[in-house]
Formats: C-alpha cells, structure tokens, sequence
C-alpha cells in the first residue's frame, strides 16, 4: 500500500509543486488504493477535524511505514472533550482499514497525519510472526477497541454552534482540494435522520399528522422519502427562523411554485426573486388603514348575510354544514375585496361560482399529489377531470380579465387624485387601488396577483373559522365568555375599526385556534444555496416542509399543547406573533414572505365570530358523523361541520355610521359585468356537458 501523509509546513518554504491543486491523479484515496464505500468513518473523521487545525497550506507528501495518526488538538464542530494521556492509542475497529490515533507535541510546522497497515499497532509494538499474544496484549487490543467504539458513537464529543462544514469545505476548496474528496469527506458529517414509513401510511390520514408522529421520534429535522420525491422536515423554531428570516434568501417556494403556476402563474404567493420584489413593493401599500377600515363594514355586510340565513335554518329547526357556509361568506369578501365583484354565493349558485371551486379544489389535490400525472400532454386531453379544470380556469380567468378592464375605465373616467391613501369609496377594492397608482404591469401579470390573492384569501379564513367553531362547541365555558365580550363591546350595532381593540378576548379565541389549527398547516421552501440547518450542512434543491403544525403543538414548546386555551395569551400582553413567541408560533408565516394581509385576515375573522356568536348559539348537531381532519391547503374537513343553530335573545344589530358612509355602490360596476359573465356562464356549462 502506498503510504501518505498531510503535513503542515512554513509557508515560506512552499514550493511550486507544494501548491500545485490536489487532482484526481493525486487524490488521496488513490494513493491509497481503497475504494470510496472501503473506507472508515472513525478514519476520515479525525482527517477532518485535524485539517480544520491546520493553518492554511497543505500537501501530500510520501511516507514511509507504520500507519500512526498524530495529530495537535483538534478544533473541529466535533471536539473531544474526554481529556486522553500523551501515550495513549486507540484505532478504529475497522477490520478493512485500521488505523490508531495518538496524541503528539510536536512542533506546529511539523505535525502530520500518515497512514499504513498496523493492525492498529502503536509503532512501539513489537510482535513477532506466530508468537501467541499475552493476556495483556488482549486486554489492551480490546480496551482500544473498546475506546474506538465509544468515538465513533460519539460519546466523546460535544457538538458546538458553527458552520464549520461549509466553511472548512470552502477553505480546502480554496487551497486546491478536489470536489471530489471534499464530496466525499463532507458526505460522512452527521447525517439527516432519515424517517421509515410507507407512502400508504402518511396518505392514509391528513399528512401532517403522522409528521407529527415522526417529529416525536426523529427530532426537530428529518428527512422523509415521499414516493419519487424527498424531504426534509422542519419542526424546530430556530431552523423555521434561519430559513424564513435570517437567511431567507437562499430559499425559494420550490414545489409550491410549480403546483400553483397553472392558477397562480407568478402571483405574489408563488412568485420568486425579482418578480416577487417588485410585486410585494406594488401590493403592499393597497392594504393601507383606511382600506382596512372600509372593509370592516364590508366584514360587517357579507357576514349579516350569513346571519340571515342561519335565521332561517334556525326558525325551520334544520341543522347547517358550516365549513361550506364559511367558504361561501369568505368568497362573497374576498370577491369585493379585490375586484369588486359580487360573487353573492350565500344565496345563489352560478357557473363562476362552480368553476372557482373547481379551480381551488385541484390547486389543493396537486399540492398534496406525489405524482404529477397533470403534467402529462396526453392526460390533460383524455381525463375528464381536466377538461373540466381547464374549463372552469377559462371561464374564470375570462371573468377576471373582464373586471379588469371595466376597472381600467372606471379609473380613466375618474377624477380623483392618487395618493398614498388613495380609496374610490365606490369601488374601494385592491384592483382599483392597484390601477389607479399607476402600476406599470401586464394583465398577465395582474391576474395572476388577484388569482393568488382569491384562493389565499379566501380559503385561508374560511378554515380559521370552521375549526374556531369546532372549538368552541367543546369548550362551552369559552363560548360564555367570548359571548359576554361581545355583548358589552357591540351592543346592538355593526363592529368598527374602532372596536378591533376592545374585542380582546374574540381575538385571543383566534390567537389560540391558529395555534391548535394553522393555515396552512406546513409552509414550503426549497433551498436555492447549499445551507446549515443546525448541525447539518444541506446541499441546494433541498425541499423543505415546514411544520406549523408541529411547532404549534410540540410539548417541548407549550404547556397543555393540545388544550383549547385562550388564556394561554394574556389580554394585556402583545399581539402573538413569530416574533416574540420565537418563531414556534406562526400563524402567517414570518420573515419578508410573511402574509401581506395578516391585518384583513385577522380582522374579517373577528368580525364574522363576533358577529355571529352574539346572535346565535352554536352546537354539534346530534347524529352528526365525527368531524375529521384531511389535507388541501388548509385544513379541511371530511365531512362538514354539522351542527345545529338556535337563536339568542338579543336586540338586532343595526348598521353604524361608519358602515353606513363607506358602504359600496353596486350601481357602478356591477350591472356592467352581469351580462358578459352571464354569457360566459352558459359557455361554461356547455362545456361541462
């Protein structure tokens, strides 16, 4: 066997061939004539922590036998704390290669790693061929290998906060070393636990519970093989702060991307780079406080609606399915909300209505399908379930499209002045807002920011206040005491902006049911940068699941984790949030991709429960299948939120002033679109047939 030796030498005394790049032709581990998967762990491991104490040059010299490994102390991520005498030696217990590692004082230009067969041998052994070995021999063969256990489990060494993988791998880099050595060598660093299960299993239910149960087992990070695909679970609130905020840049919405492109195309969810800079710039400054506060009373109507209608149900003693009830009054807002456009789904059920949950319900079944057989020429030809998508995709992007440019000449026909709170009270939606600034975009462009803004606003509330009422049915004392709240705050009127901040108990409701059941309940990113998650370096095109859900129920985070508790957030303490709950709570995201419409969201949730629990009271219905959990994009049920509605006796609520003066003239815009869209309604339906 060819011997080698990595020595440390003056760097005054490098010579032309002492820096010369370490090449394939004279790679270590063909010097030494051993295969990649031959080689020992507890050998290259000690390799590497002694070249992290080298200074900066390095070169691989010829040597003469025995194999010994004399190294300095080590300064590594992986430091040996158990102090070992100068004359100890130990080896790997690697019967193919062996080697022994010995602590040396010798000068700091003269330290070296050299490598032979010993036989784990100290080089002051002297053992004759055939001579049987004394009992002493033994014990000290097997103290060794005893010992050598013990370091390669790691029982010797304490992990420390660094990047040293990364930054060793680029110092050796930059001294001439081979990717191919260092692919290698880093490859033998700690590893990503890696979880075992069957696709099977994790579809048989929601697929963020089993990760959950996996969390428990395998730890804040772990990898998980999902049919072709792989990822890497994170459910520890340091590594979620490192890839959302303190290193966000590296990571990109990955698959996320991919799944939305045919409804999103480059809407500001899905969008990257560039694109997503320039829009969020864009967006952001539509969701001013006086647009906010306008739609408070917009909260206020669409959710009077509702209330008219459980009115109903409760005179003719019939049970309601909420979660559907919740979408149709969430979509009813976000539609005015954005483009101005009725889409009056409580009471009516037309063909744009169909085709946007058709639209929503195969954006969710993609984000959850392992294989993506949409992608198929052939398959989107032959399936009916396409035909019926791309269908209803058209018939919804002709829709968005038409209010687009009934919006372009309302704002060509106006003559308000733009401003930073600029707000036509006739049509204050975020397309107005946007067209009036001015923006300098495609329609292209613009429809996919309002597609986005559609499917994340909306499905997003909806599920936010199916599981609060779910909640609330189990905790009766809850219930009382939120009803009390509103009953002092509300009186007999529409809720204000005013009153956001006196409703503190109805918030904290929310507060906690985001906790038990995040929206969504992973967040996804793919690493655009070879990265250090904790201990574990990870290379680029990493997909990574966050795990809201997870970090929102980890015992090790919260008391009572699974418990309904809304007097875990104290009513004279801050708003929770990522930030100072430390990133184990993220009820909408964190970091410069955090939701942009937090403040909406929060609001139009507050307002329909305040609203509704202060007429009504609310039960699960008796003989209602049990509510279970599946996945989309939220949390859904399976079977609906059954339950049953009767009526409180309290006053009627009647409209504020506020509401009253910010109230939407439908004359304007809405006569225009009925009979173009009711046209593409008919063409929508034959197509479905």
């Amino acid at each position: 066997m060819k011997i080698v030796s990595i020595q440390k030498i003056p760097t005054q005394n490098l010579t032309q061939k002492h820096k010369t790049p370490l090449t394939h032709e004279c790679c270590v581990l063909k010097h030494l004539h051993l295969s990649l998967p031959q080689l020992d762990v507890t050998f290259v491991t000690p390799i590497l922590c002694y070249l992290t104490s080298m200074a900066s040059h390095l070169t691989l010299l010829h040597a003469p036998p025995p194999l010994s490994l004399q190294t300095k102390t080590f300064h590594s991520k992986y430091i040996t704390i158990k102090p070992l005498k100068p004359t100890t030696t130990f080896s790997s217990s690697c019967s193919l290669f062996p080697c022994s590692l010995k602590t040396s004082h010798r000068g700091s230009c003269s330290s070296f790693i050299a490598c032979s067969s010993s036989n784990g041998r100290s080089p002051n052994d002297s053992v004759d061929d055939g001579v049987v070995k004394s009992a002493d021999q033994l014990l000290e063969e097997k103290r060794r290998a005893e010992l050598s256990a013990k370091i390669a489990s790691g029982e010797f060494t304490v992990k420390q906060e660094s990047g040293l993988p990364s930054i060793l791998k680029k110092s050796l880099s930059n001294l001439g070393v081979s990717n191919e050595i260092l692919e290698f060598l880093f490859g033998l660093y700690p590893k990503i636990p890696e979880a075992k299960g069957s696709i099977s299993a994790i579809r048989s239910e929601a697929f963020f519970i089993p990760l959950y149960e996996l969390y428990i087992t395998y730890g804040g990070i772990f990898r998980l093989n999902f049919g072709p695909k792989s990822f890497l679970i994170v459910s520890d609130p340091a590594i979620a702060k490192h890839i959302l905020k303190d290193n966000s840049k590296a990571y990109s919405k990955g698959i996320l991307a991919e799944i939305l492109d045919f409804v999103m195309g480059k809407g500001l969810i899905p969008a990257d780079g560039e694109i997503w800079r320039v829009r969020r710039r864009t967006i952001v400054p539509a969701l001013h406080l006086k647009f906010v506060a306008a739609m408070i009373g917009l909260f206020g109507q669409a959710t009077d609606r509702l209330c008219q209608k459980l009115d109903t149900a409760a005179s003719d003693g019939e049970d309601v399915e909420m979660e559907s009830l919740f979408s149709r009054l969430t979509l009813d807002v976000i539609g005015k909300a954005v483009f101005n456009y009725d889409f009056d789904s409580l009471s009516n059920d037309t063909g744009i209505i169909e085709a946007v949950y058709t639209v929503l319900r195969e954006a969710e079944d993609r984000s959850i399908s392992p294989i993506p057989v949409w992608d198929l020429p052939i398959w989107k030809d032959i399936s009916p379930r396409q035909r019926k998508v791309t269908a209803a995709l058209k018939l919804v992007n002709d829709t968005l499209n038409n209010l687009i440019a009934i919006c372009k000449r309302m704002v060509d026909e106006e003559e308000l002045q733009f401003h930073e709170e600029y707000m036509n009270e006739q049509d204050p939606s975020i397309l107005h807002f946007l067209l009036a600034s001015g923006d300098d975009v495609t329609s292209k462009q613009l429809r996919d920011d309002l597609m986005t803004m559609l499917i994340a606003g909306h499905e997003t509330s909806a599920a936010v206040l199916t599981w609060t009422f779910y909640l609330l049915s189990k905790e009766p004392s809850v219930m009382s005491k939120l009803q009390e709240e509103v009953d002092s705050v509300l009186g007999d009127r529409f809720p204000t902006i005013e009153d956001m901040k006196k409703l503190k108990y109805t918030t904290r409701v929310i507060n906690e049911s985001l906790r038990l059941y995040p929206q969504p309940p992973v967040l996804i990113r793919r690493s655009i940068e070879d990265d250090v998650l904790g201990e574990y370096p990870i290379k680029r095109g990493e997909d990574i699941f966050i795990s809201v859900w997870n970090l929102h129920r980890s015992p090790t985070l919260w008391n009572d984790a699974d418990k309904f508790e809304p007097e875990r957030w104290p009513l004279d303490g801050p708003n929770p949030n990522e930030t100072n709950q430390g990133f184990k709570y993220l009820p909408f995201g964190g970091g410069p991709r955090k939701c942009i419409g937090d403040m909406f969201a929060s609001y139009e949730v507050v307002v329909a429960l305040a609203m509704l629990v202060r007429r009504f009271n609310f039960q699960m219905a008796v003989g209602a299948p049990p509510v279970v959990m599946t996945t989309g994009a939220t949390i859904h049920t399976t079977q609906g939120l059954n339950m049953t509605v009767t009526r409180r006796i309290k006053p009627p609520i009647v409209p504020s002033l506020q509401m009253s003066t910010l109230e939407v003239d439908p004359s304007v815009s809405i006569s225009d679109k009925t009979e173009e869209i009711g046209q593409k309604d008919q063409v929508y339906q034959a197509q479905k047939s």
